[in-house]
């Protein structure tokens, strides 16, 4: 088992910068890909990015390639998504998730999630 904490949301103009963080625990947490996948308003979750369990392998979704990027810290068992150039299409609850798999981009492969954190974009 996983519990996951998502932070560090909040509202930002277009163009600024946000750092989301996910605070785990768990006896297994090092050993699982951590995913941020987010939700907008009348939107199916859909994937940002994610990390494989040792923080070698990174994996992002097209829109969000060279604008976001997630980092692990095993030693505090907490994971980032440090956002910038954030349009307000970026608008959506982003949730943090973790799950053995190799189908890093679907969330119906990720069986622990935590509870949200909004991030609105205004123009």
């Amino acid at each position: 088992q996983v519990q996951l904490v998502e932070s560090g949301g909040g509202l930002v103009q277009a163009g600024g910068s946000l750092r989301l963080s996910c605070a785990a625990s768990g006896s297994t947490y090092n050993s699982y890909v951590m995913g941020w996948f987010r939700q907008a308003p009348g939107k199916e979750r859909e994937f940002v990015a994610a990390i494989s369990w040792s923080g070698r392998r990174t994996y992002y979704a097209d829109s969000e390639k060279g604008r976001f990027t997630i980092s692990k810290d095993n030693t505090k068992n907490t994971v980032y998504l440090q956002m910038s150039s954030l349009k307000p299409e970026d608008t959506a609850v982003y949730y943090c998730a973790a799950a053995f798999t190799t189908t890093i981009r679907a969330a119906g492969e990720y069986p622990f999630w935590g509870q949200g954190t909004q991030v609105t974009v205004s123009s």
